[in-house]
């Protein structure tokens, strides 16, 4: 028996077919950023949705025999396939045995497969007695036509709504974080309906018609206190007429004070589900920017119209700073970026990510730097440096490109000051008031024109000014025509948008 589970979990580790069926549909069930599970979520809505209403339908109607093997087998048979999915992909079984064997081997002791099985068992048991597997299961169960009784099941499918609907869960995690204040708020309650029900029993019940029991008393007493009173139980002595209003104010005030207590659960998590709606959006770009730090020089920058692109984040963990922000109209996170559970909300993986580090510190800034690049290498870093004794530090972290403000400044005053001229078309460029401007032209973009010589594009043809080519690390101005353009360089141009769109348009059409 031991020989065949190892052959069997030997053949599953190998099947690449297998384990990649097993990542798809794990990642499909689990993955809130996979781009299959928005779909498969409304699918599944719609299936609850349209099963409850088969139900309400059929009470006084008689349902037509497609719509029946609709809900008794494809719906079923979904909602049984998905549940049976979760408990496979739970823990990978094959995997486990592998474990059991190799440690054997290494403390050469018998293989006995019993031990890893018992603990699947066990994790995949666990999981079962969760409310949602619960909630999964019971919502089968209305498949089995023969007991009646069984379809009032279809119910607990409304339940599965909990796991699909990002609303309710968020609801849910607001009343948990508030757990302690309803948990005491609940207790004064129960105290107050038993002992105002038993001192109306013990004042009432050979008095009162309508009290004969001490569960009427307890059901008066919960009524009163939640300020619903029906009427049907009425206080007929003083002193249950004194009871009355005692727990009537009461109960006013509990359920001011539920009220505000998760009125301020909810502002609380209001801006951070927000956050969490701007991070899931801005995640779905192939490419975006992380600014990280809103101080003067984001400020700058955003006023350049970057932020008419829609394709950035601001990261910061200043709340007065973050309120700034939101008040500017700019898309603002209030964290930490130097954390790596930050970053790692973002889509490293798959979109291009240039992080901008605007802070004023440089010691945060490395931080940042460090933690983008433990995450990524592939993270663009550019990063704000206030002394030039920190570029050497920026470098060892990792930062791409490395920005010194104040030497710039000092040089544009000294230019200023000196070649005036220059300095207003250097300005007019740089801002572009007379509509041309500096562009950069990433080669590794057009594959088209990678290994040409500069002589094989025609700059003037589109009415673009050549500077000159930024590689590796180096500025080389005004090259000879018969430079080979490498994949990695950057050509510097000048000229208007409309032309490098116009190049753009040419030169990634042929790539």
């Amino acid at each position: 028996m031991n020989e065949t589970l190892l052959t069997i979990a030997r053949k599953l580790h190998n099947s690449s077919r297998y384990r990649k069926a097993k990542l798809a549909i794990r990642d499909l069930l689990t993955n809130p950023q996979n781009d299959y599970k928005k779909y498969f979520d409304l699918t599944i809505v719609f299936l609850i949705v349209t099963s409850v209403m088969i139900l309400i339908y059929e009470v006084k109607h008689p349902v037509p025999l497609w719509i029946e093997y609709y809900d008794l087998y494809f719906v079923s048979l979904v909602f049984a396939a998905e549940y049976l999915l979760r408990l496979w992909v739970l823990n990978d079984v094959s995997e486990m045995i592998l474990d059991e064997y190799r440690d054997s081997r290494f403390l050469d002791k018998p293989f006995r497969a019993k031990k890893p099985l018992k603990k699947a068992f066990k994790q995949k048991l666990r999981y079962m007695i969760t409310p949602s597997a619960i909630i999964d299961l019971l919502a089968i169960f209305p498949a089995y036509r023969p007991v009646r009784v069984l379809r009032i099941f279809v119910l607990f499918r409304v339940l599965k709504l909990l796991r699909y609907t990002k609303s309710i869960n968020q609801f849910i995690e607001v009343l948990k974080n508030k757990q302690f204040e309803l948990y005491t708020l609940l207790f004064l309650l129960a105290f107050m309906v038993m002992t105002a029900g038993i001192a109306i029993y013990v004042l009432e019940e050979r008095i009162n018609p309508n009290i004969e029991s001490l569960f009427d008393a307890i059901y008066w007493a919960l009524i009163t206190i939640s300020t619903v009173g029906f009427g049907d139980i009425a206080p007929v002595t003083d002193e249950g007429r004194t009871i009355s209003i005692i727990i009537i104010v009461f109960g006013i005030a509990m359920i001011s004070f539920a009220t505000s207590v998760i009125v301020s659960a909810f502002s609380e998590k209001l801006n951070e589900v927000k956050e969490s709606r701007i991070i899931e959006k801005i995640n779905k770009s192939e490419s975006f920017l992380i600014i990280c730090g809103y101080g003067q020089m984001t400020k700058m920058f955003l006023r350049q119209g970057h932020s008419k692109k829609k394709d950035y984040i601001i990261l910061e963990k200043d709340s007065e700073r973050v309120e700034a922000a939101r008040r500017m109209g700019y898309d603002v996170v209030h964290d930490d970026a130097s954390r790596t559970e930050v970053l790692q909300r973002f889509n490293t993986k798959y979109a291009k990510i240039t992080l901008l580090c605007l802070t004023n510190s440089d010691v945060e800034n490395i931080y940042i730097t460090l933690t983008a690049k433990s995450i990524s290498k592939k993270i663009e870093v550019i990063v704000r440096a206030n002394a030039q004794n920190m570029v050497k530090k920026f470098e060892y972290a990792g930062a791409d490109h490395i920005l010194l403000p104040h030497d710039v400044v000092n040089n544009m005053i000294h230019i200023a000051i000196t070649q005036p001229t220059m300095y207003k078309a250097l300005h007019a460029v740089l801002t572009g008031k007379d509509a041309a401007q500096i562009y950069e032209i990433h080669m590794h973009r057009y594959s088209d024109l990678a290994g040409k010589t500069l002589s094989d594009i025609d700059f003037k043809a589109f009415k673009l000014l050549f500077l000159g080519i930024h590689r590796n690390g180096e500025f080389l101005f005004n090259p000879a025509s018969d430079t080979t353009i490498e994949h990695n360089d950057v050509l510097l141009v000048i000229g208007r948008g409309i032309s490098l769109e116009h190049f753009e348009e040419i030169h990634r059409g042929v790539a």
